[in-house]
């Protein structure tokens, strides 16, 4: 059977009347979703298990965060007021009721800043700075409160509740996040998608969404008008058309369209109609890449939502504080390293009686040469075998990499393992030409074939850990390697630093798998 749709003529899906051939929609609307007059109408469907027990987690969650603000009050009030009881009231307050309501409030603030919403649990920083925002919003009520009516808050109480509440709902959060991760990379508690757009898209969509797994995006095909069979092994399931018909079909949670599909802005606009009577969510995936929230600014005019994307800042404040940050955590890093340090430097010492230090010229910004320090892990000879090598090069790009380097020594196996040779690397930090977190650093050579793009990665100084670090290291494809230093680059924030950090010592700690 066919149907006319504008000017397009399309086989009509097994099961659809004759009585819409004249349908103003650029897609196919199953019956189950018209009304008497054929107009894209019906009712909530029940949500697929997954969806279900998603539900469960957030009302666990919800538990959670209250079990952390309570733990946190009580222990605030407890060391504060326990053994004295003439400071257990002010303006005659008792300050078991100020304790009470700043529970409760500190939970609504939880609300209010949307900590509960399905869609930023699991994956990226927004979680976190959810419940950090909450946490300094009631701090910051407080504060006017006790400014605006002379009330004299206990120091003691509220300097021990805010940032032991604030560290509670953070722990709590990584931990069930733990759990909920877990679940997804095994295809659980996923959403169910299918995306729609052309065939490149698609597959840059499957890539991205591969990517993050823990994001809960679990692609079951996709409407593609220029391909059949499978993209990137998502299998085609149908045209842009069938988009509407194959997401009932398949009982999927999320339809995603790239700006690529033909169904044009009021096609889009009527498909989010008919996905209003269900369960589904419309998800538009814009053009634009690799650009983390905080830099995305949506501002509405006239109905056309216009997308504002925040240039890269590479100066400012923020820039000055990450330097002094570095350089206090460095310093503390190797204070708490020093023993870890020595033995590493006497067992390198004891091998073979050579140096202890390897220096090598490295490219940090704005493409300044600079001497970066590491423990020596290969033989004396190193560099010159390197040519003799070089048709062993199982590196990406310009990187020269090998999993069974002839050159490494017995200790140097052990110690680039688990990271340990590149400790030096804090002097490189505290001499202000390395950070903490940041791009790899480049070897000149590898410098001298960057592509233009490739050479953003300059803007900003290099890193001891980044995004590679905890994203594969050696075992990424130099494109991806590349992707994520120069997504560094232009989204950096305080917390995705904290976030890197903690990782990097989780993924060294745990197998220092892609480090040879």
């Amino acid at each position: 059977m066919t149907v006319i749709a504008g000017t397009a003529v399309r086989e009509l899906p097994e099961g659809q009347s004759q009585a819409h051939v004249a349908d103003p929609y650029p897609f196919v609307i199953p019956d189950a979703l018209r009304d008497v007059n054929g107009h894209p109408h019906g009712g909530r469907r029940t949500p697929h298990r997954a969806r279900r027990y998603l539900g469960t987690y957030l009302r666990s969650l919800k538990v959670l965060d209250l079990a952390m603000v309570v733990a946190a009050v009580l222990a605030a009030y407890v060391t504060r007021f326990g053994l004295d009881e003439s400071m257990r009231e002010v303006s005659g307050i008792g300050y078991v009721y100020i304790a009470v309501a700043l529970g409760v409030a500190w939970i609504v603030s939880l609300h209010v800043q949307r900590a509960y919403d399905g869609r930023t649990v699991g994956h990226g920083v927004q979680e976190y700075r959810q419940v950090f925002q909450a946490s300094m919003w009631v701090f910051a009520a407080l504060a006017i409160i006790g400014f605006a009516f002379r009330i004299e808050f206990a120091r003691g109480f509220v300097l021990l509740a805010f940032p032991l509440g604030t560290l509670l709902l953070l722990g709590g959060r990584w931990s069930a996040r733990r759990w909920l991760v877990s679940r997804r990379k095994k295809g659980k508690l996923s959403d169910r998608v299918i995306l729609v757009g052309d065939k490149s898209h698609v597959a840059g969509l499957v890539s991205a969404l591969r990517r993050a797994p823990d994001a809960g995006y679990n692609v079951l095909g996709a409407c593609v008008d220029d391909a059949e069979g499978e993209v990137r092994g998502v299998p085609v399931l149908g045209r842009e058309a069938d988009v509407l018909l194959q997401a009932m079909d398949h009982h999927v949670d999320v339809v995603a369209v790239s700006s690529s599909a033909g169904l044009g802005t009021t096609g889009l606009r009527q498909l989010g109609w008919a996905l209003e009577a269900t369960d589904i969510d419309l998800v538009v995936a814009p053009g634009i890449m690799d650009v983390a929230g905080p830099r995305v600014l949506t501002r509405p005019v006239q109905g056309l939502p216009l997308i504002h994307v925040e240039a890269p800042r590479f100066v400012g404040p923020e820039r000055v504080l990450k330097n002094v940050m570095d350089r206090l955590a460095a310093l503390a890093v190797t204070l708490l390293a020093a023993p870890v340090m020595l033995a590493v430097a006497l067992a390198v010492k004891l091998e073979d009686r050579g140096p202890v230090l390897f220096r090598q010229e490295r490219v940090g910004q704005d493409g300044q040469g600079f001497s970066m320090f590491k423990f020596r892990s290969m033989v004396l000879d190193a560099e010159e075998r390197l040519a003799e090598l070089a048709d062993a090069n199982e590196g990406a790009g310009p990187m020269f990499k090998m999993q069974r380097d002839p050159r490494v020594t017995r200790v140097g196996a052990f110690i680039r393992r688990y990271s340990l040779d590149e400790l030096p690397q804090l002097l490189n930090v505290l001499r202000g030409e390395m950070s903490l977190v940041g791009p790899r650093p480049p070897l000149p050579r590898e410098v001298a074939e960057y592509a233009a793009d490739t050479r953003r990665r300059l803007l900003v100084r290099p890193g001891m850990t980044g995004l590679w670090q905890i994203s594969g290291r050696s075992d990424l494809s130099w494109e991806e390697a590349v992707r994520l230093d120069l997504y560094y680059v232009e989204n950096w924030n305080p917390i995705l630093d904290v976030m890197i950090m903690w990782r990097t010592v989780r993924v060294v700690l745990s197998s220092g798998s892609g480090a040879y």
